[in-house]
């Protein structure tokens, strides 16, 4: 049986989205695979590349809204940001939402809108880089039809992930 998927809307990040974004993410739990909590310098300075993101490439890691108008975190693409480590060149989806939004098809949903967006601006193919624990993530890469393609380990933790790639 496959449920329906609530509705979600996506806007590209404002100011005041660093500081929802900030605090969505304070949970532990929501940044187990993400190497620990981010300051709220670093949401200002990702909303702000971001809004480049959506200008220059129509676009970016943009904010979920869930049906009552909350920031639940964010979903989008964008270059892959590592020249060095992993898929150097491509366009990578990713989502982050606050634990109070988890298990609810948030992620989902929000995946497939970015998925219609990024096809729509150009891009042929995306990829989705994960921790190999992250159980959540991986299922909805796999709800995405998304293939493994690659088995890697991360230059400083040295921790197993997977490459998920989808031509579009």
């Amino acid at each position: 049986m496959s449920r329906l998927l609530p509705a979600v809307r996506l806007r590209v990040p404002t100011d005041e989205d660093a500081y929802a974004w900030h605090r969505a993410f304070a949970d532990p739990e929501v940044m187990e695979f993400h190497g620990g909590r981010d300051e709220l310098s670093a949401y200002q300075e990702l909303t702000a590349r971001q809004r480049r993101h959506d200008a220059e490439r129509g676009f970016c890691l943009w904010t979920v809204l869930d049906e009552d108008g909350d920031v639940v975190g964010f979903t989008g693409a964008q270059p892959w940001p590592y020249p060095d480590f992993g898929p150097a060149g491509e366009i990578e989806i990713g989502w982050r939402l606050a634990r109070s939004a988890w298990g609810k098809g948030y992620a989902t949903a929000a995946a497939h809108t970015t998925l219609e967006r990024v096809r729509a601006a150009g891009v042929p193919r995306v990829v989705a880089m994960v921790d190999a624990r992250n159980e959540r993530s991986i299922a909805v890469i796999r709800r995405l039809g998304m293939d493994r393609v690659e088995t890697f380990r991360t230059p400083e933790s040295q921790r197993e992930g997977y490459c998920f790639r989808l031509d579009l």
